[in-house]
Parts: C-alpha cells; sequence; structure tokens
C-alpha cells in the first residue's frame, strides 16, 4: 500500500517527521504555564475542608498542604516528597483538584449562605409560567413551581456545648410561599420528595420544620468509592469461579 506521506516529507530525518506536538513537547516541558487558582467557595473555604469532603482519608494529608495556592499547584512530584501516599492517593486528589478548578464541584460546593460549615436548605415556590403548573395542588399554589434553594442559616444545628444555656435560634415558620423567581436559585442535587421533604445526598432534616434541611461539611461527602474485586476481579473471574466449582464437586465425592 503505497505511502499517503509526500515524497519530499519521507526524504527528512526521523525526527522531523515527528508530529508537531511532539516535536515541542520538550519545549512546552521547559516553559510550563502557570495553572490557575481558582477562587475558595463558602463551602470549601482551605484545603482542610477540600481534602476532607474528597474522602478516602484524604484529611490525615492536610498538614502537608498549607495553603489554598499549595493545593492547586504542587506537582505529583511535590506531593510525593510532602509524604502523601500512595500513588493512588495522589492521582484521585489531582482528579478532584482538576474537576474543582473547572468548576465541576459536589454536592453544595457552589453554596453561597454558608455559615462554620453548614448550609441550610428550604423549599419555596416562584412563579411559574409553565402549562404544568397553573393547577393548584394540595402542596402548592396555582401558577406556581417548588424548588430548593440555600437560604441563610436560621437554624441553629445543635447547642453550643459550651454553653448550653444559650437556646438555639429556631424559627418555626413554613417555607415562605413564593419569592421572585429572578432570585431563586435551585440547588444541584437536590429533589423534592413527599410534597415537602429535601431529598439528597448529606441531607440533613431538622424536626419541627417542615421544608427545611440543612447540608454539613462531613467526611466523604464528595467521596468517589473505589471499586472492589469480586472473585479476583474481571480478568480472573471466570478462572476462580470455575475453580471453585471444581473444588466443590470434588468435596461433593
Amino acid at each position: 500500500m503505497a505511502s499517503a506521506r509526500p515524497f519530499a516529507m519521507l526524504r527528512l530525518p526521523a525526527i522531523a517527521r515527528q508530529p508537531v506536538c511532539l516535536q515541542c513537547r520538550f519545549l512546552h516541558a521547559g516553559n510550563p504555564t502557570t495553572p490557575r487558582i481558582p477562587r475558595p467557595t463558602p463551602f470549601v473555604p482551605d484545603p482542610q475542608t477540600f481534602l476532607t469532603l474528597i474522602g478516602r482519608n484524604m484529611a490525615q494529608h492536610a498538614a502537608k498542604i498549607p495553603t489554598w495556592d499549595a493545593l492547586f499547584t504542587l506537582s505529583s512530584a511535590q506531593l510525593r516528597e510532602s509524604g502523601i501516599e500512595p500513588a493512588r492517593a495522589r492521582r484521585y486528589l489531582l482528579w478532584w483538584r482538576e474537576r474543582f478548578r473547572n468548576g465541576l464541584m459536589g454536592v453544595g460546593g457552589d453554596l453561597q449562605e454558608v455559615e462554620k460549615g453548614v448550609a441550610e436548605l428550604r423549599i419555596v415556590e416562584v412563579p411559574s409560567e409553565r402549562p404544568g403548573d397553573q393547577m393548584a395542588t394540595l402542596s402548592k399554589d396555582p401558577g406556581t413551581r417548588k424548588m430548593v434553594v440555600n437560604t441563610p442559616v436560621t437554624v441553629a444545628a445543635m447547642p453550643d456545648p459550651a454553653n448550653p444555656q444559650e437556646s438555639a435560634r429556631d424559627i418555626s415558620i413554613i417555607p415562605p410561599p413564593k419569592i421572585d423567581a429572578a432570585k431563586a436559585r435551585p440547588v444541584k442535587e437536590m429533589k423534592i420528595v413527599r410534597g415537602n421533604t429535601i431529598g439528597g445526598t448529606g441531607v440533613e432534616y431538622i424536626k419541627g420544620h417542615p421544608g427545611v434541611a440543612r447540608l454539613r461539611v462531613q467526611d466523604g461527602l464528595w467521596e468517589q468509592r473505589r471499586g472492589h474485586k469480586v472473585d479476583g476481579g474481571e480478568r480472573r473471574r471466570a478462572e476462580v469461579r470455575a475453580k471453585r466449582r471444581a473444588q466443590e464437586r470434588k468435596n461433593a465425592r
């Protein structure tokens, strides 16, 4: 089969016939671009919180990443020198770091109303012109639709152990019946179940406050769990199971 390359190209040295990206690869390596450092968010204000959220016991390495800039600039080699082991832990950290840099956060990462690692979620009604929302139901008014939004913290998470006499900031009110649609920003990965209950990963319900819930910074909230091998994993599964059946037949004689 004739080569699709021009004869003039074939007469060039082998190194010159490499694709352009391979020719300049070493130039790029010698002059790396400065990685973009995203801004911390109210829900993720520091490296300790970030490592806690991504789970896999990464919070134990918080002392090795002292600043937010270091979290997003340290290379894999520098992370290894700082003592972050094994290699899969570094790969996992770098994977989550790039996701956060590109705006791909876990649940609650973009919430703005956060107090001491706690965000309050509330079901509200917003005006809607969709045909399906024009009918009134038992749980909403006509011409509205329900939505889960992030509101300022108004219900204390727990009484302060250091000051048990202080009463919780308790407001036993029903969620606002209606708010301006332009100001309503739905919380991602949250849904409304049974009419007046907020459902989603990490949601904490508040007794006596229907339609209100909390999302708290907790270990592993964003964790991507590792798979586990069953019967030797995919490549050896048939072999392992065949040997097991043969042993079972041998024992049954």
